[in-house]
């Protein structure tokens, strides 16, 4: 008997399908990390890693800028190794933050001034480098000191002297350049400054300065913002020698006068002072201080001219100037029947010869005379007449809250 045996047939969709799953089954690959290059064989490739790109503020070739304007350094897939910022050939100062991705300069730069900026940086994708250039603006209206005082090389000056800082210009920021003084003293006491206007500003010790030591003074000016179109050109300084406290007490009701150096009284001296029949010929009681010296000196009687009642001419020896308002100390040998007796003078404390000639040639600009027993007080703005303020109350003129 023949048999005979029936094949069933497979679509070819399905023979298709099993052969590629046999040859799937068959083949070794890589893993699942294995990637196919762009021309078609297979391995592994790592991207490339992004160079740090630095970026310099203000822009390169930028001119006009501001001195008060800062220069900024960043840096990005990267961190700054090095920022150098110069202007012939002087570094301007600057930090880093946290994370050394930004560098920020410190302090104003200097007007009509070309600056030039390199950094470096480095990160996964290597080194980088930048350099840029820029200007500063000429200011319209230049700042400057015209004056310090005491500003006399070698000259000592005393205890209760301040620091007089006169300006070029007439300044609206205040606040910016009082930022930029600094006083500095060998034995520290708290002081603060006060602007008497908008031309001059004033540093007073809350107490008077601790004798026999230097003072430093500097005002970093420049490119300092002044006011509108104003800065600073130029940086000033200035060293101060405080020499012996030389303190001297006027009694106008005894008609005694007491010189302490050092807190050691060095001479006692009998005075003749303000007659003080009128307002004008009242010696002012408060604290003054010494301001400057002549030998002689012509005192005429203010507001008359001669022939009008109370009017004088005099020429006076040995004369020390304690305030604005025509007081000095002075030799006086036409009153010394009077000096310890009774106050027969037009305002000023009148000494003998002998006396006052040892205080012309042992005074400092800047010593205390103090002045008691009258009702017309010193004025803080006549003269040197500051230290009639309270600390306090001196404390108020500063820009700086």
């Amino acid at each position: 008997m023949t048999s005979t045996h029936t094949r069933s047939k497979l679509p070819i969709a399905g023979v298709a399908v099993a052969m590629v799953t046999a040859l799937a089954a068959c083949s070794s690959g890589s893993g699942s990390g294995s990637t196919v290059s762009p021309g078609g064989d297979s391995g592994e490739s790592t991207p490339a890693k992004p160079v740090p790109s630095i970026k310099i503020s203000p822009v390169k070739g930028t001119s006009k800028v501001r001195p008060d304007k800062p220069v900024v350094v960043t840096a990005d897939n990267g961190s700054l190794e090095e920022v150098v910022v110069q202007a012939g050939g002087v570094p301007v100062e600057g930090e880093f933050d946290s994370t050394r991705t930004k560098w920020t300069s410190k302090g104003p730069l200097k007007p009509s001034s070309k600056y030039t900026v390199s950094a470096k940086a480095s990160g996964e994708g290597g080194p980088a480098e930048a350099t840029s250039q820029f200007s500063t603006l000429k200011p319209k209206f230049p700042l400057a000191i015209a004056d310090i005082t005491p500003g006399v090389k070698g000259e000592s000056v005393g205890v209760g002297m301040p620091i007089m800082v006169t300006f070029n210009q007439a300044v609206t920021d205040k606040a910016s350049v009082e930022k930029a003084l600094k006083v500095k003293a060998q034995k520290p006491v708290d002081g603060a400054w006060r602007w008497m206007s908008a031309k001059q500003v004033i540093y007073r010790p809350a107490k008077y300065w601790p004798a026999h030591q230097q003072v430093k003074f500097t005002a970093n000016l420049a490119g300092v913002r002044g006011g509108k179109d104003m800065y600073g050109v130029k940086n000033s300084s200035a060293t101060i020698n405080i020499g012996a406290a030389l303190i001297s007490t006027v009694n106008v009701k005894t008609h005694m006068m007491y010189v302490k150096k050092d807190g050691k009284t060095v001479q006692t001296m009998k005075i003749s002072a303000g007659k003080g029949d009128t307002r004008e010929y009242t010696t002012t009681s408060g604290i003054h201080l010494t301001m400057e010296r002549a030998n002689p000196v012509t005192m005429i009687s203010p507001g008359k001219k001669e022939g009008d009642p109370g009017y004088y001419k005099e020429i006076v020896n040995y004369a020390v100037r304690i305030s604005n308002s025509g007081e000095y100390v002075h030799s006086a040998p036409w009153s010394v029947g009077s000096q310890g007796y009774a106050n027969v003078s037009h305002g000023c404390v009148n000494a003998s010869p002998a006396q006052a000639k040892w205080f012309y040639d042992n005074f400092h600009r800047g010593d205390v005379v103090k002045v008691t027993g009258t009702t017309r007080i010193l004025e803080s703005w006549n003269g040197w007449g500051f230290w009639q303020m309270s600390f306090k109350e001196w404390e108020k003129g500063s820009a700086l809250k």
